[in-house]
C-alpha cells in the first residue's frame, strides 16, 4: 500500500493505471476511519481493480466555531485499517498542497446546498463540492463511493457530477449502524457515556417516524412525535427535523400512498452535532393526510 502526498504524483499514478486499463474505485474520507468507511472500501475493492482512498480534513467545509481544529486525525491507525482492507493507495495531502496561495475557485450546487444542513452551516456544501471536485480531478476514479448517512452531501455530489458532465459514477451505500441503531460517525467519539445513550434518541425517533408514515400519519404529527422523543433527553437540542423529497430535498406537505420520503434530522447532543436520516415509503391504499 502506497501513501501519496503530492497532487502531481497522484495524478501521474492515476493516469498510468487508466492507461493500463485498470478500473479505479475511490473512497474520499476525512480520516478517523470507522466501520462506515470500511464498508465503502469493501464494496469498492470488490467492484474495481484498484482501490484508492483519500484522507484529508478539508478546512473549507468547516464554519467559524466548528470542530476543524479538534477533528480526530489518527493517521497511523487509519493506515493500519486501510491496509487490512487491501487499499492500494492512500492519497494524504496537506492543506497547502490542496489549496495553494490565494486559492479562489469554488463550486456551489445551488438549491440543494441551501436546505437542511445548509441552513445552519452556510458555505459547508460549497466546501464539500469544491474539494470533491478537486479530488476527482486528482485521483481520476471511475467510481466513487459515498454513504447515505450524509444524504444531503450525496445528493449535492451527484448533482455536481451530472451538471458538470464528470466521467465518474457515484455509488451510494447504506448507512452503517451500531447494534443499538446509532449511525456510525467519527464525531461519536466526542460523546460522553451519558451523551452516547441520549444520542440513541435520533434512531428511536426515526424508527417511530417510519411506523407512523407507513400507517398514514400526517407530516405534522410525525414531526411532533419525533420532537417529543428527542426533547425527553436532557442534553439534546434539535437543529432541524424535516420530511423532504429524496431528490430535491424540498419539504413535503403530504405523503401520498406509495410515496417515498426522506426523514432527516440534525440534533445537538451536548456540544456534538449529529445527523441521521431514513428513507421511508408509505403503504399504498390509504387516504391522503394533509399537513
Amino acid at each position: 500500500m502506497k501513501v501519496i502526498r503530492k497532487v502531481s504524483v497522484m495524478q501521474k499514478v492515476a493516469d498510468k493505471l487508466r492507461e493500463e486499463g485498470k478500473s479505479i474505485g475511490f473512497v474520499p474520507t476525512m480520516g478517523a476511519l470507522h466501520q462506515g468507511h470500511l464498508s465503502l472500501m469493501e464494496r469498492a475493492r470488490k467492484e474495481n481493480d484498484i482501490l484508492i482512498i483519500s484522507i484529508f480534513v478539508n478546512p473549507t467545509q468547516f464554519g467559524p466555531g466548528e470542530d476543524y481544529r479538534r477533528y480526530p486525525r489518527p493517521f497511523e491507525k487509519d493506515r493500519s485499517l486501510a491496509k487490512k482492507k487491501s487499499v492500494h493507495i492512500i492519497f494524504y495531502p496537506s492543506v497547502s498542497e490542496m489549496y495553494g496561495k490565494e486559492y479562489s475557485t469554488h463550486i456551489e450546487v445551488e438549491k440543494l446546498s441551501k436546505r437542511l444542513c445548509g441552513l445552519s452551516r452556510p458555505g459547508h456544501f460549497r466546501g464539500v463540492a469544491s474539494v470533491v471536485c478537486k479530488l476527482f480531478n486528482i485521483v481520476k476514479p471511475h467510481v466513487a463511493y459515498f454513504g447515505q448517512k450524509d444524504y444531503q452531501q450525496l445528493r449535492v455530489i451527484k448533482k455536481m457530477v451530472e451538471d458538470l458532465n464528470m466521467e465518474v459514477k457515484i455509488r451510494e451505500c447504506a448507512i452503517v449502524r451500531e447494534p443499538d441503531g446509532l449511525a456510525i460517525s467519527s464525531r461519536n467519539s466526542y460523546l460522553s457515556s451519558p451523551e452516547r445513550e441520549e444520542a440513541l434518541s435520533l434512531y428511536r425517533a426515526l424508527e417511530h417516524a417510519k411506523s407512523l408514515i407507513k400507517e398514514g400519519s400526517s407530516v405534522s404529527d410525525v414531526i411532533s412525535e419525533m420532537e417529543r422523543i428527542i426533547k425527553r433527553e436532557a442534553h439534546a437540542k434539535i437543529d432541524y427535523i424535516e420530511i423532504v423529497d429524496p431528490f430535491t430535498l424540498e419539504e413535503v406537505k403530504t405523503i401520498g400512498p406509495g410515496k417515498k420520503v426522506l426523514v432527516a434530522l440534525a440534533v445537538w447532543i451536548g456540544n456534538t452535532r449529529l445527523i441521521d436520516n431514513m428513507l421511508v415509503k408509505r403503504k399504498r391504499g390509504q387516504s391522503h393526510f394533509l399537513l
